[in-house]
């Protein structure tokens, strides 16, 4: 699957894509629709905000220390799949199984989707398109993207649950 997707020309995609999956570097791209949900969204928004973004520290703690050193997998050889150079984001250095970038935005999704089901359904669209990017960028295997966004979801859920069980348990 990998390589027919570096197979395939896909010219106007390339760069939104790139672009995309920079941005999601970081969390750049979750930090910044948490800012918007917690200044448009009254006190529940600041909390949906806030779980989110635990989501997304609980999932990279889990996710970029424990999980990737024991996957240990080597990320994809762009060259020998021939991923168009207009692709190529920079390659990370950390292993590549499971998906961090695909962890964090399941984690975020889910965390969100308890309080803002409407929104978390547009951001989850977000969330696999960050997947794809990074299979199409050439630095992760499908199954990289699919196995995170199965965690981050798992941790995203895990998390929303906990805030929710808190909150109702200082009232």
């Amino acid at each position: 699957m990998y390589r027919a997707i570096a197979d395939t020309p896909t010219p106007t995609l390339d760069e939104p894509l790139r672009r995309l999956s920079n941005a999601a570097d970081n969390s750049k791209v979750w930090m910044t629709v948490a800012g918007i949900i917690a200044a448009l969204g009254g006190t529940s928004g600041r909390r949906t905000a806030l779980t989110a973004m635990g989501a997304v520290a609980v999932n990279s703690v889990v996710v970029n220390l424990p999980m990737k050193m024991l996957g240990r997998r080597a990320r994809p050889d762009r060259t020998a799949a021939r991923v168009s150079l207009a692709r190529h984001v920079p390659m990370p250095t950390s292993p590549s199984f499971p998906s961090g970038h695909a962890a964090s935005a399941f984690a975020f999704v889910a965390a969100v989707a308890p309080t803002m089901p409407t929104m978390a359904r547009y951001l989850r669209a977000l969330a696999y398109v960050v997947g794809y990017s990074r299979v199409h960028t050439g630095v992760h295997y499908p199954g990289d993207v699919i196995v995170g966004s199965l965690i981050g979801t798992a941790i995203g859920e895990s998390v929303a649950y906990a805030a929710g069980r808190s909150r109702f348990a200082g009232q």
